[in-house]
């Protein structure tokens, strides 16, 4: 496979690849699709599998403009200021722990809160690669689910992609739909070829 990333978003049209890309490109896509071809269209949100619905009423700024818009960090609107460090976006939730946990964050320097976060970026740089190799098989095994869930060898496939052997799932899903099993590759190994 050559295309390293993923685009946000991928229509498909029964078993037909329809549009791949950003969800303004692929909602006028599905728009001008909807005469033309008899199949059901599903869309998904490439980084989590699964589908969402959008609404094709009206014209292709009206669709575009009925999108959702993701909300830049800086314009996420302020909450009341209280206790804690605002400028840093630090949120407050509980947390439950034993005793000797809440004893070993106590004698920690900083406090609690600082060995959690130095915790939690620790965790993350070490198992960055892991996690996203995760998110990457959850979202395939969603995409899956819908689009191949009645295909042969089902089953067995969704037992390869979980267990990381690729060779056994590349032979299980070669009889699948070229485009189905194309981005179910993508979705799952794009990142870590």
């Amino acid at each position: 496979m050559t295309d390293s990333t993923v685009s946000p978003y991928t229509a498909f049209a029964g078993s037909k690849l329809l549009a791949s890309g950003p969800l303004a490109e692929v909602a006028v896509a599905v728009k001008i699709a909807t005469g033309p071809i008899a199949d059901p269209i599903i869309i998904f949100d490439n980084a989590t599998g699964k589908s969402i619905d959008i609404d094709l009423r009206g014209s292709h700024r009206e669709i575009i403009a009925r999108l959702p818009q993701p909300v830049p960090a800086s314009e996420v609107p302020a909450e009341p200021r209280g206790r804690g460090r605002p400028k840093l976006g630090v949120v407050a939730r509980e947390i439950t722990l034993l005793p000797r946990h809440w004893d070993w964050l106590a004698a920690q320097p900083g406090g609690a809160s600082v060995a959690l976060r130095k915790l939690v970026e620790d965790a993350r740089r070490a198992h960055g690669d892991r996690d996203r190799a995760r998110a990457a098989r959850d979202a395939a095994y969603h995409f899956m689910s819908t689009m191949a869930g009645n295909l042969p060898d089902f089953e067995e496939a969704s037992r390869a992609l979980f267990a990381a052997d690729r060779r056994k799932f590349g032979e299980l899903i070669a009889g699948w739909p070229v485009d189905i099993r194309d981005h179910i590759v993508r979705l799952a190994f794009a990142d870590h070829s």
